[in-house]
């Protein structure tokens, strides 16, 4: 058992992720079992004080991380940490609107939050596993992974804010073409039985929440596109990679119900978040080709990308002070 326990898995003991998958069960429990037992909404205050202690424990681990693998993997863990937070803030936008159009009410969206979440750390281990597979082979892959970001921050800092359309997506069509789809809620239920508008016989049917789910996890598909190629262009650890990401998604769902009601005061965080994403992508090439492979130190790294997200926060809150909110968060 204990030669299992210090073999090495993706380059790190294994008893790193059993603690790592530990520590996640436990809060994934905690939240559920304990703290939300019943469906409610979830008050700003609540929000932030739940986001504090999720923010409190990705902190301490990352310290752990100083402890047991040092100061560099320490200073990744973190910069990966802060750069998938600041963009699940966009994130929350998008949540936000799927979540309007299905009218869902707020004591039902933080249950269905955490079922996409559990399907988020998943989905993200599946394509972190690709991507580390990829550059085991072949490290140019990462030189793309630089050029994407480079790309996107480029395309980000001039994009525009046209809103998602929730109605016009290809999967919401399938699924409500393809199965029955009640017009109505249920409660908490994904499925439930109907009766047959031509037999009568009860049938199973999908809920709008089962629909809000799947095209939250499909968006957050979409922004993993950005996120994961960043943290592998700061380190290609995949224990550090993984666990900052799941570290900062594990908060979000507590985040989401404070953001969702100022999202709208971040509205400049995106130029910042496209520049964090040109730098993390330049960073590559200027360590490969002009520092002859000599490598940015990792805590110049994590200052860089710690100001520029802390100054578009700052830029935002001060720019939007007074503004009302312009567009509906919840049902």
């Amino acid at each position: 058992m204990v030669e299992f326990l210090t073999a090495d898995w993706l380059g790190t003991p294994v008893w790193f992720w059993a603690a790592f998958l530990a520590i996640v069960a436990a809060l994934t429990a905690f939240d559920l079992g304990v703290l939300h037992k019943e469906d409610k909404e979830l008050g700003i205050g609540e929000s932030l004080k739940l986001s504090a202690f999720y923010i409190g424990v990705a902190m301490l681990f990352g310290a752990w991380v100083w402890l047991e693998r040092g100061a560099t993997a320490a200073s990744e863990y973190y910069t990966g940490f802060f750069i998938e937070k600041a963009l699940s803030i966009d994130n929350v936008f998008v949540i936000s609107l799927i979540f309007s159009y299905f009218a869902i009410p707020a004591k039902y969206q933080y249950r269905a939050l955490l079922w996409g979440i559990m399907a988020v750390i998943v989905l993200r281990g599946l394509m972190i596993a690709g991507g580390a597979a990829l550059l085991a082979e072949a490290y140019w892959v990462l030189y793309l992974f630089a050029a994407f970001l480079i790309f996107t921050g480029i395309k980000m800092f001039f994009a525009g804010d046209e809103p998602m359309d929730v109605g016009n997506n290809p999967v919401v069509r399938w699924i409500s073409t393809h199965m029955r789809v009640t017009k109505e809620l249920h409660g908490e239920k994904f499925f439930v039985k109907v009766p047959d508008e031509k037999t009568g016989k009860l049938v199973r049917a999908a809920t709008p929440l089962l629909l809000a789910l799947v095209v939250i996890n499909l968006a957050d598909l979409v922004f993993a596109v950005d996120s994961v190629p960043a943290i592998f262009a700061i380190t290609t650890d995949t224990f550090i990679v993984y666990t900052s990401n799941i570290f900062a998604i594990l908060g979000l769902r507590a985040l989401y119900f404070a953001l969702a009601a100022m999202v709208h005061r971040f509205h400049y965080l995106k130029y910042a978040l496209a520049a964090v994403l040109v730098f993390i992508g330049t960073k590559i090439f200027v360590s490969d080709f002009l520092l002859d492979g000599g490598k940015i130190p990792a805590w110049v790294s994590l200052g860089v990308t710690f100001a520029l997200i802390a100054a578009g926060i700052a830029y935002s809150l001060w720019k939007t002070r007074g503004e009302e909110e312009d567009w509906p968060v919840g049902a």
